[in-house]
């Protein structure tokens, strides 16, 4: 089941909105205005993320704010209106670890079902050991695989997209997006 708040009301003329099949030979019940008729989809939000690498370190950022406050993460967050997932991706690094960096492929796409996300992360390689987190990290700091407090990874998504990238590595190869659901 969904987690989330239903809408109440039309965000185009502010009428408390019905929940309703629509007449449109839709199959779902929608949030539906009874004054202005519009139909509200609901659609998952996009997290967008990197796995930034220096040698054999990843990069993680241990959070300032919640949820999961004090847990280590991979920089990213909800990707903005007007940017690309790449672009947002990039945005997030850089905002939350303060990264000098180079954005390199997709790496894996992870739908969190019961949250309604998707979760995107891109290889970025980094050009240098010198971060300035932003006021959403604590500290920002490099890890080898062995070095990864795995006990204290903030999220799933993070946990799943790094066990995935030291598979790969190992193997040698980054030719695949790894395709994940989380229920």
């Amino acid at each position: 089941m969904l987690l989330r708040v239903p809408i109440k009301h039309c965000k185009n003329c502010g009428t408390a909105v019905v929940y309703r099949i629509p007449d449109d030979g839709d199959t779902k019940p929608r949030a539906v205005c009874p004054a202005c008729h519009t139909i509200h989809y609901e659609n998952p939000l996009n997290v967008v993320g990197t796995i930034p690498v220096l040698g054999d370190k990843v990069l993680l950022c241990k959070r300032n704010i919640e949820p999961r406050w004090g847990k280590w993460t991979l920089p990213a967050g909800f990707m903005e209106l007007e940017e690309s997932t790449a672009q947002g991706a990039a945005r997030e690094t850089d905002e939350e670890a303060g990264a000098n960096f180079e954005m390199q492929g997709l790496f894996a796409v992870i739908s969190v079902v019961r949250v309604g996300q998707v979760h995107l992360f891109y290889r970025a390689r980094l050009l240098d050991d010198k971060f300035d987190p932003g006021h959403e990290t604590i500290e920002a700091k490099l890890f080898t695989e062995e070095e990864i407090p795995w006990d204290e990874i903030a999220f799933r998504t993070v946990r799943e997209a790094l066990e995935h990238f030291f598979e790969d590595r190992r193997r040698g190869n980054f030719d695949r997006v790894h395709e994940l659901s989380i229920v």
